[in-house]
């Protein structure tokens, strides 16, 4: 399927839910292109080959998608080669594209990234989603309160989908439980709460 073909059904998917992430964050390795960026592998992969290895087939129409309907994007990638990482993001003609790049090694399961990425972008964790193709990082992110997909081969639209849908999922869950609250501390108080204005 064409890159033209992918960006039409991302769109379609994307027009399907009334509610929408502000902020798609994606990993870079074995996420947006099937490799890991190591340097030693780079250049072996690169010469052996001739050319510079490729995004996931649906990668970047998702991405064209996203920022066709309004919805930025941002990279977390905890490689240990940054520059390496960032050129390759500027040859595949991609690096504009995102509004945030924390591209660095971390022990942090990407915790660290996320708060670079919400500090840079002021985007609030519970209106970003996440896909990764590690669950350690899915889950520590999870716990900040980014909705995060597990990522088997790549991005595709089938991980769009499943992404947006538990995204919504969520936003309504945090909705209903924000006016529980508010209905709650709302109340009028009784009789024996009431402060005296005299």
């Amino acid at each position: 399927m064409g890159e033209e073909k992918v960006k039409e059904e991302a769109m379609q998917i994307i027009g399907m839910f009334q509610v929408v992430p502000r902020l798609v964050v994606f990993d870079l390795d074995y996420t947006l292109w099937p490799f890991y960026w190591y340097p030693l592998f780079f250049i072996s992969e690169c010469r052996s080959k001739r050319e510079m290895p490729s995004l996931y087939p649906h990668a970047k129409g998702i991405l064209h998608a996203l920022k066709d309907k309004g919805i930025d994007v941002a990279v977390a990638s905890r490689s240990p080669s940054p520059d390496i990482a960032n050129t390759f993001l500027e040859k595949l003609n991609i690096k504009s594209m995102f509004v945030a790049k924390e591209i660095f090694s971390s022990w942090s399961h990407k915790t660290d990234h996320f708060q670079r990425i919400h500090s840079r972008t002021g985007v609030p964790f519970n209106s970003m989603l996440f896909f990764d193709d590690e669950d350690r990082n899915i889950d520590a992110v999870s716990k900040m309160g980014v909705t995060g997909i597990l990522v088997g081969n790549g991005v595709n639209l089938g991980a769009l989908r499943q992404g947006l849908t538990k995204f919504s999922q969520n936003w309504n869950t945090s909705q209903k439980n924000k006016q529980k609250w508010i209905s709650k501390f709302s109340q009028k108080p009784d009789s024996s709460e009431k402060i005296d204005q005299k």
